[in-house]
């Protein structure tokens, strides 16, 4: 099965992909963990990718989809995309790519959750001072309060859970993510799950809509 995973942050897309990969053995990849394994082996994409990244720019579209190229080309079983493409754009290279490797995706799976749930799910996410360890105040709360029940450090929140950037985060996506939503829906491959309900109910959403 070969699968796009589209969505704002906080949506829960990796979680949904990495269970979808225990039923269905796809490989699962995401754009982050496709270019710190890059970076991490010295590739030549990679090393070209590490100089963007350590000047604080974006890496550019001919670098993240050379990765893809290299990443896809080689797979004979199935994959799940998670984070690309990321703007249409991309959705054209990697149509273009899979049509040369003659490998056509199944579907393209877009989770839905409205903007003030999503915020409060991000916002509500605290990381020890100590030790890393990350809780939510309403899902996976730690039993010390606003102590890390594993080692005592406080809890603080991230400057990517505040509020604030969060709706920046958001208003990102909406610009540059989400008109994929109609770059799909023209090709039919568009099928739209809602993230509203526990992990556990979204993902039986998923498999209906996939049919397994």
């Amino acid at each position: 099965m070969r699968l796009v995973f589209i969505g704002p942050p906080g949506v829960g897309k990796g979680t949904q992909a990495k269970r979808l990969q225990e039923i269905t053995g796809s490989n699962v990849f995401s754009t982050g963990d496709i270019l710190r394994d890059a970076m991490a082996n010295g590739t030549p994409l990679g090393l070209e990718a590490k100089r963007f990244v350590e000047s604080g720019e974006l890496v550019p579209d001919e670098v993240v989809n050379g990765l893809i190229r290299e990443t896809l080309a080689p797979l004979e079983s199935g994959f799940i995309l998670d984070g690309y493409p990321r703007t249409v754009a991309q959705g054209r290279f990697l149509e273009s790519l899979l049509t040369e490797l003659e490998r056509p995706l199944d579907a393209v799976i877009e989770f839905v959750l409205d903007e003030e749930t999503l915020v409060r799910r991000l916002s509500g996410r605290r990381t020890c001072s100590q030790c890393g360890a990350i809780f939510h105040i309403e899902a996976s709360p730690s039993a010390k309060g606003d102590l890390c029940d594993k080692c005592g450090g406080s809890l603080t929140i991230r400057k990517d859970d505040e509020p604030e950037t969060i709706r920046k985060r958001l208003i990102v996506y909406r610009d540059q993510t989400a008109p994929l939503v109609g770059f799909y829906k023209e090709r039919g491959a568009h099928r739209a799950v809602s993230a509203e309900a526990s992990p556990d109910q979204v993902f039986a959403s998923l498999k209906e809509t996939l049919g397994l």
